[in-house]
């Protein structure tokens, strides 16, 4: 059955992948993004654009955009990356990716709260480099922080959103190929393709009910400690 599926970061990377497999199976997209793409655009899905969600007038183009429109699936997937050591630490590219990375998806999926209804699903893409256990190298202090206080966040939400039976996916995508550059300029070099990466996330999704809301998962179904 086609749904009405809304995807942040659509533009490119992982995001792109999902929104063209969602478009494949016949689902409305609704498409979020900065700035669109040419592949973006060659979809024809529903493009919502020079939105950025970390501020408010993003979000409130983003709620007027999607008024009155009844949302199954929310993919909180934009996000970015920067490069903090202890050597060069850096509280303005900190604080930018908490913003963008923990407190945007958060508020986006609060503004939206009158387009769910029982049984939609809410699902964030964050990374298990904002594990606490899982943390086995140091470093990178504003991605790690930004995801954990997502991971927290989203757990918030799972338990606020239960008793109107509203499940929340929290998931680690992989380490993906994908656009996304570092502070430096670097590409992020990853072990699996997006699309895998997508079809595995959407699998997950899919599979996603209020038994296991507020889960912790790895994109190959593997349960992640906090």
């Amino acid at each position: 059955m086609a749904r009405t599926i809304v995807i942040t970061g659509a533009n490119r990377g992982i995001g792109l992948a999902m929104t063209t497999i969602c478009q494949q199976k016949g689902d409305t997209v609704y498409a979020l993004c900065r700035q669109s793409s040419p592949q973006l655009d060659a979809l024809g899905v529903n493009i919502i654009d020079h939105v950025d969600i970390s501020t408010e007038l993003g979000i409130e183009k983003a709620k007027s955009a999607l008024a009155n429109i009844n949302i199954d699936l929310l993919i909180n997937n934009a996000g970015i990356l920067r490069d903090e050591s202890l050597q060069d630490f850096n509280k303005q590219t900190i604080t930018e990716q908490f913003n963008v990375n923990a407190l945007a998806p958060l508020a986006l999926s609060q503004a939206l709260l009158a387009n769910f209804s029982a049984g939609s699903k809410i699902a964030f893409i964050t990374s298990r480099m904002g594990s606490i256990t899982d943390n086995g190298s140091g470093g990178r202090y504003g991605y790690r922080m930004s995801k954990a206080a997502l991971n927290i966040g989203a757990m918030s939400l799972a338990k606020d959103l239960s008793a109107k039976q509203i499940a929340v996916g929290i998931y680690h995508p992989g380490y993906v190929q994908t656009d996304m550059v570092n502070a430096g300029g670097e590409r992020v070099n990853g072990d699996i393709s997006a699309d895998i990466a997508a079809q595995r996330l959407l699998g997950l999704m899919n599979e996603l009910t209020m038994a296991d809301s507020g889960v912790f998962k790895h994109s190959n179904g593997e349960v992640l400690p906090w």
